[in-house]
């Protein structure tokens, strides 16, 4: 059974980067509850028209939107299309995100205007749109990263954005709470996605270096990070705004988990 939104419509729920990983995890769960899911994708279509098929498949009703939300321009055509289909917006799920694994002294500018573009400087234009749409209020949640808080090797580039995404969603969420819009972020640790392998392969650690620190004694899933969000996006977390859900099975609260190899 579908959920009504606020003002009695079914929800509507816009996610980013929801073709695969996490992103897609959250499409996937959020449709169990009903309501209209946008599913952005950059280039795969192959894999957007898939993540609609399990939208679709769990109950939900989905459409797709291909925007590079590294580009503010296409951030605002992605809006500009939830406005004409839907005319207004319940959640944003900002998921997307990109940046290089390297060392600190590898990194270039253009990797540093990257990385904020799609880590800090995206959220921060989506909800924007986001909170226009979101007239009788709205959930806004970001998805973070450990490494906005700890030195993971290889991963400043994006750790420092993600930092800046917190305090972003911090702001969001003290200015808009008067206007009914909660601002939430969910942090994944050691979560089993694409991206994960590619850090894996460019850094030269393996999860043999990760996981025996971490006390749940295995990573997490998509699945599990979508489960998060699908709380704080529920009336059951009405109250909560301006705070950080850690997904990671204890890792953050562990000794140091990421050395240099070797």
């Amino acid at each position: 059974m579908s959920r009504p939104g606020r003002g009695g419509q079914e929800e509507v729920t816009l996610v980013t980067g929801a073709s695969r990983g996490i992103g897609r995890a959250v499409a996937r769960t959020l449709a169990r509850r009903g309501g209209h899911v946008v599913i952005n994708y950059k280039q795969d279509k192959d894999a957007a028209e898939s993540a609609l098929e399990e939208v679709e498949k769990a109950g939900g009703q989905g459409s797709l939107c291909r925007a590079d939300v590294e580009d503010p321009e296409r951030i605002a055509e992605l809006f500009a299309f939830v406005e004409r289909r839907y005319g207004r917006l319940d959640h944003l799920v900002a998921n997307a995100a990109a940046g290089p694994a390297r060392t600190v002294d590898q990194v270039e500018l253009r990797h540093l205007a990257r990385s904020h573009a799609m880590n800090s400087q995206s959220f921060v234009v989506a909800a924007q749109h986001a909170v226009r749409l979101m007239d009788r209020g709205g959930r806004i949640v970001a998805v973070s990263s450990l490494a906005a808080g700890r030195a993971i090797p290889g991963y400043a580039a994006i750790g420092a954005q993600k930092a800046a995404l917190e305090a972003w969603a911090r702001y969001f969420a003290a200015e808009l709470a008067p206007r009914g819009v909660n601002v939430n972020v969910v942090t994944g640790g050691m979560i089993t996605t694409d991206s994960l392998g590619h850090y894996l392969a460019a850094t030269g650690l393996t999860a043999d270096d990760i996981v025996p620190h971490i006390p749940k004694g295995r990573p997490g899933s998509p699945q599990e990070v979508a489960d998060a969000v699908d709380f704080l996006l529920s009336p059951a977390a009405e109250y909560i705004t301006g705070q950080n859900l850690v997904v990671d099975g204890g890792l953050s609260i562990s000794a140091p988990f990421c050395g240099h190899p070797g």
